[in-house]
């Protein structure tokens, strides 16, 4: 299981800056306001080579009125649920009171922390940390959120106490099966799809949201195939999830889409795609894993409701236009089996591996047919590709300029590889490298002289930066 890193520290520190840059993403609020963040944050780390789940935080200690103690309240329920936490200290206004406050209550919490101290740019580390080592956290790390420096020494420490996940997960189905994970909304219907495929009640379904507290592993067997199901708490707006539990299922959740090696997510068509659908799938996106969607609730709808539900498909979850569609009824079993032959497909697709020649050849073919625009006045050139990584699957095209290639262009390529190699169901990524220049100078990082020109450089303008 990916493990759970929480932001931890007074208000106004950096946590926020320091979630987004981790995360490579802006969910997390930030201005120069304290207090800001009130309620937990999570995302999926995506600093170094491997994923955790990280947790923003609202500031401890940050008052005595009734906002300040619920902010502090869900602070230290995010260090219950977290494996390790970074606690974060402001470089600028060096070491407070308050500081060593949390800090004695953090050592007695007997989890890892992790001492960073940011907004450290312009000073030397050493400088920056010298004062902090009162707190007897263990060594301090300088970082700039801001600047993103220090953080791959962070992410480091904060996750060497923890095993690396085995590669041998995605190389292959394990012996005990394919593993899929039913993600969704409260109450739209996983705990009955479980049921349904396995033939029995074997996991509690009911029409109370959030019965399902936890992830639970259903082995099964179904056309000779091994596989296992995980039924995951449903995961709803933040506004409304109250209760300590159901707020530790979010992680779990989490937890089980990376550990799956395919998702069906589950939607209700009587309540139409919301934004919380469109968000928790985002989520198995951005984890690279093989989709299936899964239309549940459709028996007895009237025609306008499907057909409103099929546009906001296509208006809420562009992103998942790679993902088969199943309009299903897991009470009633309608369209139910057709399902898991969409899930073995996706799991090929996202597994199979693909011939450099062959990846070359459709790579020119899409050159021809539409060739990538000029920049600068330039034609963008791309020569190669070939297979960078399974699951998701990962192409990597070479050529020059390929690092300028705009995003739509990205997309066009993406869709051409999908179609040549039948990867439904699987999300595609589409990298690009450019060919280093013979005549860059490494020692300076910039053009090399012109030796035939008697050591001048070309152009308008000298060293100097004169005309």
């Amino acid at each position: 299981m990916l493990p759970v890193i929480a932001l931890l520290g007074r208000p106004n520190v950096g946590k926020s800056t320091l979630f987004n840059q981790l995360t490579r993403t802006r969910d997390a609020l930030v201005a120069d306001t304290p207090g800001l963040t009130r309620d937990r944050q999570y995302g999926i780390g995506r600093i170094g080579g491997r994923p955790f789940i990280v947790v923003d935080t609202g500031g401890l200690g940050a008052g005595e009125g009734a906002v300040e103690e619920a902010m502090t309240r869900q602070s230290l329920r995010a260090l219950e649920e977290a494996d390790a936490a970074v606690f974060v200290v402001d470089g600028g206004d060096g070491l407070t009171p308050l500081d060593q406050s949390l800090a004695d209550d953090l050592r007695r919490q007997h989890k890892p922390v992790i001492l960073a101290v940011n907004k450290s740019e312009g000073r030397a580390a050493d400088e920056i940390t010298a004062e902090f080592h009162a707190l007897g956290l263990g060594q301090p790390l300088a970082i700039s959120a801001t600047h993103r420096r220090g953080l791959q020494n962070l992410v480091n420490a904060a996750l060497e106490p923890f095993p690396p996940a085995s590669d041998e997960a995605d190389d292959a189905v394990d012996a005990q099966g394919l593993r899929v994970a039913v993600i969704g909304r409260p109450n739209v219907g996983k705990s009955t799809l479980v049921n349904r495929f396995v033939g029995e009640d074997r996991v509690v379904a009911s029409a109370e949201p959030g019965t399902t507290r936890d992830a639970i592993r259903v082995p099964f067997s179904r056309d000779g195939r091994d596989y296992v199901l995980v039924d995951t708490a449903g995961v709803r707006r933040r506004s409304r999830v109250r209760e300590h539990i159901e707020k530790i299922s979010v992680v779990k959740t989490l937890q089980a889409i990376d550990d799956a090696q395919v998702v069906i997510g589950l939607v209700d068509a009587s309540e139409g795609i919301t934004d919380q659908d469109a968000s928790l799938l985002g989520l198995a996106l951005t984890a690279g894993r093989a989709t299936v969607l899964a239309v549940n609730k459709w028996d007895g709808l009237p025609p306008e409701r499907r057909d409103r539900t099929r546009a906001e498909l296509d208006l809420k979850l562009p992103f998942l236009s790679f993902a088969p569609v199943h309009f299903i009824s897991a009470l009633h079993g309608t369209g139910v089996g057709d399902l898991m032959a969409s899930v073995n497909a996706a799991w090929a697709a996202a597994s199979r591996d693909l011939p450099t020649a062959e990846l070359t050849r459709v790579l020119e073919a899409a050159v021809e047919r539409h060739a990538p625009p000029l920049v600068r006045g330039r034609r963008i050139k791309l020569r190669y590709a070939h297979q960078g990584g399974r699951n998701p699957p990962t192409i990597i095209v070479h050529g020059n300029q390929a690092s300028r290639v705009p995003a739509a262009y990205r997309r066009y390529l993406e869709n051409v590889f999908r179609e040549a190699f039948d990867l439904t169901g699987a999300p595609v990524t589409v990298e690009f490298r450019s060919g280093d220049n013979p005549y860059a100078d490494p020692a300076r990082g910039r053009r090399a002289p012109d030796r035939r020109k008697g050591g001048k450089k070309r152009g308008r303008r000298g060293r100097s930066g004169k005309s």
